[in-house]
């Protein structure tokens, strides 16, 4: 083949040559004649030659045209003979190796070009109309009396408009310009496809939520779990002073399950924008796709799996965190699932982070709930949007004021701590009456909303003063444990450190007897070192009444102190347990247990 068109170019080489001898030739004889005797002659011989070197031109193109359409056809059955004739020495030495056919080879090339490059579908579309106009082009100049400027042109105007060959004369050039045509049309077939495709991909990129969100001081929650309702509920509540703001969630699912379950909260959110993404915490271009440098706060959330497999994951957000190259703006709370994980979370974070340990929170503050009547009102209250809140903010009129003095300088609030700048942003609760506020400090506050409250002029106040009071002494308690907790070790040691020495505990649960002092050592509690309880074990479930009535439920009753401490679920938080036991224990007792089950 590469003889074959060396030759031809050879050949065609020759002929130019051959015509510009000729012409040399009479040139010469038409000076030699003083341009008299051979007037006629030399426009006809000139006419003569250039009618020939024009149908020569078409000739070489005709040619040109036939060459182009063979090859193809050639090359695809005979490429692979090509590497078996440049490798037959090597076959012959090394022995019958089998290798990729070239065809193969040549497809795969052309895959990954396609797949590796996002524009090579385009520009492979350019590169074919661009040879199918030249292509055309010369057809068209070989089989018609025009110049191959007009040929150029005709095969544009043929492949942008399929109908405009119609007026052509002749069989050759209507073949040709047919041909021309159904080039055209399947150019632009594939254009159109590409285009399609090209919004399709879009307008689906948008509907999954791979596009970048453009926002500034927004609240990210990275993660989804049963608590993004609540969170968002509160959130919500907490923009409303200020108008609404935005809250962006990016988790891995698809955006469209997250907003229907959004949706499904049935709340208003009074302003508040929520938008949500599909991606990974882990992935640092998923991150910057929802602006997590520009972010005020970022709230990561445990995941609905075990402790430890929470926490690890949990660690790996932060670390992807801390690997944003334009860093974080706003402060990093990340909820634990387990209080042994969070030493080592704080230590990758370090000062960019705050921990939650969610589970332990809880179990304290149904600790406290049960030992003081009325504190779950308390807490929801205060932990909420809904009434007053915490409010941490720097007053410098405050500066150089002793904290006695703060608590009075709020007519609509009450101070509760102060946030000492120099020591970090420690939070000191109930600091000495005698501290004075140095600059930077920050004044802790109970207050209605953000702006419900200022500092004001000090009001007069007459002192009196207060004779000793003898502090009430802890009598012995007994409480109802209902159910069985992964940190259960960690509660009993909070009433270990409440209760008066003679309290007991009793234990209601289905976890074998032989089994909970395992477990309980296992979670580091040492049984026999209990100073102030007494652990008191009944196997039984509070769902069902017959098991309740087998309990000395009376006994719970010692003037005011006692308690009965009744786990129910929380989602994603406490294990699950059945509101049925409360039926029962009414049914039992509804005297003595309506009150404080209420």
């Amino acid at each position: 083949m590469a003889f074959s068109c060396i030759s031809f170019l050879l050949y065609v080489t020759h002929l130019w040559n051959r015509v510009a001898e000729l012409q040399a030739q009479m040139n010469s004889c038409h000076r030699l004649s003083g341009g008299k005797a051979f007037k006629g002659l030399q426009a006809t011989d000139d006419n003569t030659s250039f009618g020939y070197g024009d149908a020569a031109s078409r000739t070489i193109a005709l040619y040109a045209v036939v060459f182009t359409l063979i090859t193809p056809f050639i090359l695809y059955e005979y490429l692979d003979y090509i590497p078996r004739i440049q490798n037959l020495s090597k076959r012959t030495l090394h022995g019958n190796i089998e290798e990729v056919p070239l065809k193969k080879r040549v497809a795969y090339m052309i895959d990954v070009c396609f797949s590796v490059y996002p524009y090579a579908k385009l520009l492979a579309l350019l590169s074919a109309t661009i040879f199918l106009i030249a292509f055309g082009g010369l057809a068209l100049y070989a089989v018609s009396d025009g110049t191959f400027a007009e040929a150029l042109w005709l095969s544009w105007t043929f492949i942008a408009d399929s109908g405009s060959h119609a007026d052509r004369v002749g069989t050759g050039p209507r073949i040709v310009s047919v041909s021309i045509s159904s080039g055209g049309m399947l150019i632009f077939a594939m254009m159109l496809g590409l285009v399609s495709d090209a919004i399709s991909e879009r307008v689906d990129s948008l509907r999954k939520g791979k596009s970048e969100v453009i926002e500034r001081d927004h609240v990210l929650i990275l993660g989804w779990s049963e608590k993004l309702g609540s969170l968002l509920k509160q959130l919500a509540i907490a923009n409303k002073s200020i108008g609404g703001g935005v809250i962006v969630v990016l988790a891995e699912r698809e955006k469209e399950d997250m907003e229907t379950e959004i949706t499904k909260l049935e709340f208003d959110f009074m302003g508040t924008s929520v938008i949500c993404r599909s991606g990974s915490p882990l992935i640092l271009a998923d991150l910057k796709k929802v602006s997590v440098s520009k972010a005020r706060a970022i709230i990561v959330l445990a995941s609905d799996e075990n402790a430890d497999q929470s926490d690890a994951r949990a660690l790996r957000v932060v670390l992807s965190l801390t690997g944003v190259r334009e860093g974080l703006r706003g402060h990093v709370v990340v909820e634990m699932s387990d209080l042994d994980n969070e030493p080592l979370v704080k230590l990758v974070g370090g000062g960019l982070i705050e921990t939650v340990v969610a589970h332990d929170v809880i179990g304290r503050l149904m600790i406290q709930c049960a030992l003081q009547p009325g504190l779950a009102q308390i807490w929801e209250d205060i932990l909420g949007f809904e009434n007053a809140e915490f409010y941490v903010k720097r007053w410098p009129q405050l500066d150089g004021m002793r904290f006695i003095d703060v608590l009075i300088s709020f007519p609509n609030a009450i101070p509760c701590g102060v946030k000492v700048s120099s020591d970090g942003g420690k939070i000191i609760m109930n600091p000495d009456d005698n501290y004075i506020l140095k600059e930077s400090d920050e004044v802790l506050v109970i207050a209605e909303d953000d702006d419900t409250y200022v500092p004001g002029p000090l009001p007069e106040v007459h002192r009196i003063i207060f004779s000793n009071t003898k502090k009430s002494s802890k009598f012995p308690e007994k409480i109802l444990f209902c159910g069985w907790r992964r940190d259960i070790d960690d509660m009993i040691m909070v009433l270990e450190a409440f209760l008066a020495p003679g309290s007991e505990l009793w234990m209601f649960n289905e976890v074998p007897l032989q089994e909970r002092e395992r477990k309980l050592s296992d979670g580091g509690l040492d049984v026999r070192g209990l100073m102030n309880i007494k652990l008191v074990h009944h196997v039984g479930n509070a769902v069902i009444r017959r098991h309740l009535e087998n309990l000395p439920l009376e006994t719970f009753d010692s003037m005011s102190h006692w308690r009965i401490l009744l786990y129910i679920q929380i989602p994603g938080l406490l294990p699950p347990f059945s509101l049925s036991g409360i039926y029962n224990l009414n049914a039992c007792y509804p005297q003595k247990i309506q009150s404080h089950l209420a």
